[in-house]
Parts: C-alpha cells; sequence; structure tokens
C-alpha cells in the first residue's frame, strides 16, 4: 500500500543547498515538471528522458517559482543530482559516466548530461503515488510550501514552447538569429525540438518530396524536419529554412544526392546507382509538395544556397 504521508516526507526533507540563505530551488522546480508532465500525459511511463519539453517546463516553473537571482536555471545540476535522493529518483547511466563529471563529482555540461545519462526514474512507491489526479496536486503543494513559502496555485504563464514556435514561424529569420545567439545550451535544445515538431505539422507529417503521410496516434515522429541551410552554417531554425522529408529523403538531401531548386521543383542527381521497386530518380523535376500558409513555405534563397551547392558536387 503506498503511503501518502511518507512520500510527502520525503519531498519535505530534500537534500539541497542553503548555503544563499534559502533552499536551492532546482530539485523543487524538477520534481514539479515532472509532475506536470506525468498531469498532462507527456511523460507516460516511469521513464523520464531529457526532452525539449521537460527542459522547457523546468524553464517555465522557474520563473514561476524563483524570484531571487542568486541561482541559476541549470537544468542539469537537479536532473543528476537528484540520485541523492535514493527514495526518490535514480539514474539510468551510460558507461564511462566518470568522464562527463567535474574533479566534484558534479555533471559538466548541459552536453555532458545527455552523453552520461539515457534517463531517470522515480521509486516505484513514488512513481505509483503520482498517478492519483489528488496525489499529483498534493505533491506540487507541499513543494511549493516547503521550498517557495507559496500556499496557493501560480498563475499560468506564456510557456516556452508556445514562444519559441511564435518566433520560428513569424519572426525574420535575422530576428530569430539574435535569439539564438542570446540562448544557452540549454534553449538551444529546447529551439531544436521545436523545429523538429512545427516542420513536420506545417507540412501536415507529409513528406513534400514523396507524398508519403505518416500521422501516428502516438506521439511518434515518422516524418523528419530537415534544414535547407544546415543549422550549424545558418543558426536558422525559422519554418522558412525548413522542409518535411521521410527520413531516406532527408538523408539523401543532407548530402546533395538531392535538392529542391528555387522554383521548388526536384532535382537528383546522377551520382548514385538504385535497385528495387522504388527509386528516388522517379521524383526528379516534379514539384514538392508546400505548406498552404505562403508564409510557410521555404526561402528561395536558401534553396538557392542548396541547389548551389548540390550543382558543385553534381558537375
Amino acid at each position: 500500500m503506498i503511503q501518502g504521508p511518507e512520500i510527502l516526507d520525503r519531498l519535505r526533507k530534500l537534500h539541497v543547498d542553503r548555503s544563499k540563505g534559502s533552499p536551492a530551488p532546482h530539485k523543487a522546480v524538477l520534481l514539479i515538471s515532472v509532475i506536470n508532465l506525468l498531469e498532462t500525459g507527456v511523460i507516460r511511463e516511469n521513464k523520464i528522458f531529457i526532452t525539449p519539453e521537460l527542459v522547457a517546463r523546468f524553464k517555465d516553473n522557474w520563473q514561476c517559482f524563483v524570484t531571487s537571482n542568486r541561482f541559476t536555471p541549470n537544468f542539469s545540476l537537479p536532473f543528476y543530482h537528484l540520485k541523492s535522493e535514493k527514495k526518490l529518483w535514480s539514474l539510468r547511466t551510460i558507461p564511462g559516466i566518470e568522464k562527463f563529471l567535474t574533479s566534484s563529482h558534479s555533471i559538466k555540461s548541459f552536453s555532458a548530461l545527455k552523453n552520461a545519462v539515457d534517463y531517470a526514474f522515480l521509486t516505484d512507491d513514488f512513481y505509483q503515488y503520482l498517478q492519483s489526479p489528488k496525489n499529483r496536486a498534493q505533491a506540487i503543494k507541499e513543494i511549493s510550501k516547503i521550498y517557495f513559502g507559496l500556499y496557493d496555485p501560480l498563475p499560468e504563464l506564456p510557456g516556452m514552447l508556445e514562444t519559441v514556435e511564435r518566433q520560428m514561424l513569424y519572426e525574420p529569420a535575422y530576428e530569430y538569429r539574435l535569439d539564438i545567439q542570446k540562448s544557452d545550451e540549454e534553449e538551444l535544445f529546447v529551439r531544436s525540438g521545436v523545429f523538429k515538431r512545427v516542420v513536420p505539422r506545417i507540412y501536415n507529417y507529409t513528406c513534400c518530396v514523396s507524398g508519403m503521410q505518416i500521422i501516428t496516434t502516438r506521439d511518434i515522429q515518422m516524418v523528419d524536419a530537415c534544414h535547407i541551410v544546415p543549422f550549424a552554417e545558418s543558426h536558422d531554425d525559422t519554418i522558412r529554412n525548413g522542409i518535411s522529408l521521410s527520413p531516406n529523403l532527408h538523408r539523401a538531401f543532407d548530402r546533395f544526392l538531392i535538392s529542391v531548386n528555387p522554383d521548388y521543383r526536384i532535382v537528383v542527381s546522377d551520382n548514385f546507382i538504385e535497385a528495387g521497386q522504388h527509386s528516388i530518380k522517379e521524383f526528379h523535376g516534379r514539384l514538392i509538395n508546400l505548406p498552404e500558409h505562403r508564409d510557410f513555405r521555404p526561402d528561395p534563397g536558401n534553396l538557392r544556397w542548396h541547389f548551389d551547392k548540390f550543382s558543385e558536387l553534381r558537375s
């Protein structure tokens, strides 16, 4: 039988740094964020992966709960160090984790965390306790009271995912690049996740070259978001630097075996041999499928960049 009072007592006694005059809020914010995603169904099993949704929710909750500027909203620290709360949280790590740690056995960075940890999981009794909406509400209420002195629910603020999506869809590329320059490693991870989610949706989950459409009843991505000009070169995650491609055509596009000219026509290289019933070369000369909203269609300048690279390699 799950003992609710015992679970709440564990939440009251988190091992947190108090050297700055008040409890470090990181673990409390992350636990609330995990409970939020259990509530909304984003987390559906007892495997807590490092996802854009979780990082964004952590950032959102930090804005809501943390009023002091003495602390930095570092997601990596609580995700890793919650493992000290053995009656609440454990990590499934990747072999060789030591190389990702500092001399004080903290995690070096967000990228180090992703390389070192596969996922986190809750103790069985804590996870079962959180299956009840009433218990989830009680856990958040207790954490809010103990670590933030809050007794009433906070109002919802505009979320990071929604803000980034709005920027991605409607900001000019040059403005978005300024946003990118101000982003830390965690925010870049969120932005990349939004790009991967939004581009297929704009194309109605359809590969713009083959016309293959896959809409799943589960949260599984079967059509890829592909940068036209690689992000490493352009720092452009705006919607007009993206097209929707099936995984095999995504690889072909990234390797300049296919391209799309500024008139939205598919061009296929002669520098490869195919066998089998289906052929990439059958798409040569066709128009790609375009989003209905004209403002979301690929920027001809970006297509020109890719087509010129393709032409150099083709000649």
